[in-house]
């Protein structure tokens, strides 16, 4: 493998973006593997990492922009069957009462989803772990009222383009732009990072213990460890009002020493 075909691989057809760097770390993994045994002499990867774009912010959505992206689903009747408007709807439902990746999502078989123990097995990860998602009363009535989502083994299902491409359509619909100083506007992956928020805003209001259920979080969220959770939850006005009551709660309490 010559040095110019890794380069014409790391750097693909389109503009460079994070994937850049994902890729990088997991030849750099790779050939660490290949020199130690012997396999090759060298690593021919490139020894600098290119200045990229920075990174978009992610957006967490108002449950009043959730509301407009769900109604916004009834547009896709144009050009599309019938069943893909419900069926889409779905998919936002699940991605926001998850806080699955869309990938984990759009892999989903029948056999992966138990309504009737209201969980769904997660196989095939970001990390190729399998983990098991609870699922709430009113998120497993959805899913069990709307019209089929999930292919059977070995049907084709969405593809991931296809998705996105639908989510732009129904973004545009909801009268949701992009948001003052940033490149690009909010993208479906942000429903995740809506759902962490979101999660932890609703411990802080119910008073609960935010940093011991931190852990759990992560662990529903199929990350790593509790850091990659942490860097979801930038301080929005929304979590930095939450905490900041918490805090009055706690000074106003008496019960802390000085």
């Amino acid at each position: 493998m010559t040095s110019e075909a890794i380069l014409d691989f790391l750097n693909g057809s389109g503009t460079l973006t994070a994937t850049w760097v994902l890729k990088y770390r997991v030849l750099t993994g790779l050939y660490r593997f290949a020199v130690s045994r012997g396999y090759v002499d060298s690593s021919p990867l490139p020894t600098t990492v290119p200045k990229l774009p920075p990174q978009q912010t992610p957006y967490v959505y108002s449950t009043g922009e959730l509301r407009r992206l769900l109604e916004a689903t009834a547009t896709l009747r144009l050009g599309h069957s019938r069943k893909v408007p419900v069926m889409y709807r779905t998919l936002l439902l699940l991605l926001y009462g998850t806080g699955m990746r869309i990938g984990e999502a759009l892999r989903l078989t029948v056999g992966d989803v138990d309504l009737a123990e209201r969980v769904i097995i997660v196989r095939g990860t970001k990390f190729f772990k399998t983990r098991l998602v609870p699922l709430g009363p009113k998120l497993s009535a959805e899913l069990g009222e709307a019209a089929p989502l999930f292919a059977s083994r070995g049907a084709r299902g969405w593809s991931y383009p296809r998705v996105i491409q639908m989510f732009q359509h129904v973004r545009r619909a909801a009268g949701i732009e992009c948001p003052t100083g940033e490149p690009r506007p909010p993208r479906l992956h942000d429903l995740r990072h809506t759902a962490a928020v979101h999660r932890v805003v609703a411990w802080y209001r119910s008073g609960q213990d935010v940093q011991r259920l931190l852990p759990p979080l992560a662990t529903y969220l199929g990350h790593l460890d509790i850091r990659s959770t942490q860097r979801y939850l930038q301080m929005t006005p929304e979590l930095l009002q939450a905490a900041s009551q918490r805090f009055a709660q706690y000074a106003m309490g008496g019960d802390h020493e000085g």
